[in-house]
């Protein structure tokens, strides 16, 4: 049950798991200040932190499908807010030895590290909207811990655009990196597994439905079992999903009918243009933190787990609930991708499985259950 909803995916922890708060060292404490500056965007109101916020487990702070940016906070972007927690063990992309596409950062893959990652979001013209590397350094040159930055970098980095820019990402890799709250272990679940506390026996039945092959089936992409050297689950297996996932209105690019976001196969760069098996696909995320968030998939279109649960189930039992109808009042199953890529969606695995006429893979009262045991998976738990 590839429930996407972000960035790629999550973070290591070795096999202790205890991930104390260290620390920051003054490189991560500097990037800690650049996270939530907003004074390094166009607009004077956006910041890492405004699209990344702490309570939804560092995802998008509400229910917009996608969040406004630009030099007038009046363009909405693309694509949600993915949560940017549990990232630091995810891989550059690649393909496995099974020929998976495997690893990246953002919805599509197209950053190699946090790094890269961190710096991109500057210059989006929908998000904080610089026009060059040398436009967002002036601002920089203007921010209160300018003088820190020079003193860690160079009395001249300021008058090396991109080489202050690519700072900025070691600053901000470093923040999330060294932060304990990117990756905190600290869901009931998490205890549970250090046999510190019982889960009830709603959330033991919501797990087991998780697992389950013929319910749920959930594990198959999110594994919820500690590694073979007992590292803590990460609930993601990095790789990449097409669930045809419905058309969301909400999103002014999809106000032109010819428009589909392609995920894998249309990132910048091009450099899978030619893959047409990889359209409509987009990244696992990690279900750490899924409780807490508002907003789900990449394009935003569902803002209720309860509902993200009930498409799983039910896309193929009853695809009229969830798509669109063509001219002919036939369901435009898929509908948010266009005639030929829909062969890409995964129809095999459980729950997606199934026909017209058959019950859904799990109940409304089973439903219940696995989003109670999603609930464990919030971090900040306290006995």
């Amino acid at each position: 049950m590839a429930l996407l909803l972000a960035l790629s995916a999550c973070g290591g922890g070795g096999a202790s798991n205890a991930v104390p708060t260290p620390d920051l060292s003054a490189q991560a404490a500097l990037g800690e200040k650049v996270f939530k500056d907003v004074s390094l965007s166009a607009s004077g109101a956006q910041a890492c932190i405004s699209c990344h916020a702490p309570a939804t487990g560092h995802a998008g702070a509400n229910s917009l499908s996608a969040q406004l940016g630009g030099a007038g906070l009046d363009q909405q972007g693309g694509r949600s807010s993915p949560g940017i927690r549990y990232l630091a063990s995810n891989t550059p992309f690649h393909f496995n030895k099974e020929g998976t596409p495997t690893g990246g950062f953002f919805w599509d893959g197209r950053a190699a590290s946090l790094q890269d990652q961190a710096t991109k979001p500057f210059f989006n013209p929908k998000e904080m909207a610089n026009a060059s590397a040398a436009d967002l350094v002036a601002r920089l040159a203007k921010a209160p811990y300018a003088a820190e930055f020079k003193a860690m970098f160079g009395a001249d980095i300021l008058n090396q655009p991109e080489q202050a820019v690519q700072r900025l990402g070691l600053l901000l890799q470093a923040y999330q990196l060294q932060d304990g709250e990117f990756r905190a272990y600290s869901s009931k679940y998490d205890a549970f597994l250090r046999g510190e506390t019982a889960l009830n026996a709603q959330e033991l039945r919501g797990l087991a439905l998780f697992n389950a092959k013929d319910k749920g089936n959930c594990a198959a992409c999110h594994p919820s079992a500690k590694g073979t050297d007992g590292s803590f689950p990460l609930f993601t297996d990095f790789t990449y999903d097409a669930l045809g996932v419905p058309r969301n209105p909400k999103l002014q690019q999809n106000a032109d009918a010819g428009f589909f976001d392609l995920g894998l196969c249309a990132r910048d760069g091009g450099d899978l243009a030619a893959r047409s098996d990889l359209c409509g696909k987009f990244k696992v995320p990690s279900l750490r933190n899924v409780a807490l968030r508002q907003v789900f998939f990449h394009n935003g279109r569902f803002d209720s787990l309860r509902e993200v649960l009930s498409f799983y189930v039910s896309r193929d039992t009853d695809p009229e609930r969830w798509y669109s109808r063509n001219a002919d009042g036939s369901v435009n199953k898929f509908d948010d991708l266009p005639e030929a890529f829909k062969a890409n969606v995964n129809v095999t695995e459980g729950p997606y499985n199934r026909v017209p006429g058959q019950a859904p893979a799990l109940s409304e009262a089973e439903i219940d259950d696995v989003l109670a045991f999603l609930a464990t998976l919030s971090d900040g738990y306290r006995r």
